[in-house]
């Protein structure tokens, strides 16, 4: 995948960002959603590529903005796969409160791959390069908590394990906190504490719980990039899902789908802070001008770069 795409891709998520981040604490999560998609396609629509959205806001018919299956880009040059979040978080960025992300995922057709997620949930456990190979999504979560502990040195009072704030979680949450360990809640977008997870330096060990199998695509060329470990398993609570995914996803739905399952060879992943975060800074505004802080990663050169920009007239 051509190296421009690195500075093409962070401008997409700028833009999603800076359009997003003008609805920041305004209450209206659709009206964030929209300035997002609508900041990402723009740019997206600009770079010289034949691009394809193979996870996006839904189906066309449901979804206005980047649908799957949507054609982006100059229709010219290299063939990319494109999984895109233009808000994740939308309640974060309605409320005001950290870590509303713009996010994208691309693989050149060809040189990388990234699955195309059904629309269901997906059981995850993410971990950064110290406990790849040492966790196992089938153990009781009490297990592999003591399992990274002794894999970072640490005691398992000292580990702490992102988990999405719901209702379907009490189970897990209280078994983490009976071994000892730290919850991290969260109360929407799991992703970026996904990302922050592989960082040895932010202070979340892992990631545990159930969340949007998009989503988990999205996180997986991050691991990729990053050399964590993710570990998932397909969850289909609503009638016609595990139908649906039959005819999108190749073999045994109910098996253990490991990091190169869902992403795969040369990828890229970029992303932009909309709100103050674990991982990134939050759009910031000065006279004239606004700020931005973005990452971008490429599984290929085992490049990760931090950027921050300063976008004028964006005030």
């Amino acid at each position: 995948m051509p190296v421009s795409f690195n500075l093409d891709f962070i401008a997409v998520t700028e833009s999603a960002a800076l359009e997003a981040a003008k609805w920041v604490g305004k209450g209206d999560r659709n009206g964030a959603d929209q300035a997002a998609c609508e900041g990402m396609r723009r740019v997206l629509n600009e770079i010289e590529m034949r691009g394809v959205i193979c996870i996006g806001e839904g189906e066309r018919d449901e979804a206005p903005m980047l649908y799957i299956g949507e054609e982006v880009g100059t229709g010219e040059g290299e063939q990319v796969m494109i999984a895109v979040d233009p808000l994740e978080g939308t309640n974060l960025c309605a409320n005001g409160t950290p870590n509303a992300i713009a996010v994208l995922a691309a693989a050149q057709v060809g040189k990388g791959k990234l699955m195309a997620a059904p629309d269901c949930y997906m059981d995850k456990l993410v971990v950064g390069a110290e406990c790849r190979g040492v966790v196992d999504i089938t153990l009781p979560p009490r297990m592999n908590v003591r399992l990274m502990a002794k894999a970072l040195g640490k005691d398992v009072s000292e580990v702490t394990i992102g988990i999405l704030d719901r209702p379907r979680h009490e189970k897990l949450i209280a078994e983490i906190r009976d071994a000892g360990a730290r919850v991290q809640l969260i109360s929407d977008g799991d992703l970026s504490v996904a990302i922050a997870a592989l960082d040895p330096n932010s202070g979340t060990d892992a990631l545990m719980g159930m969340g949007g199998a998009p989503e988990g695509v999205i996180t997986a060329a991050a691991v990729l990039c990053w050399g964590g470990e993710m570990q998932a398993r397909l969850s289909f609570p609503r009638e016609g899902q595990r139908e649906r995914a039959a005819k999108m996803v190749e073999g045994d739905l109910d098996r253990v789908f490991h990091t190169e399952d869902l992403a795969s060879g040369e990828v890229i992943f970029a992303a932009t802070g909309i709100t103050q975060g674990d991982m990134l800074k939050g759009v910031r505004y000065g006279r004239g001008y606004a700020i931005t802080e973005s990452i971008v990663m490429r599984s290929a050169q085992g490049l990760i770069r931090r950027t921050e920009t300063m976008h004028l007239d964006h005030a």
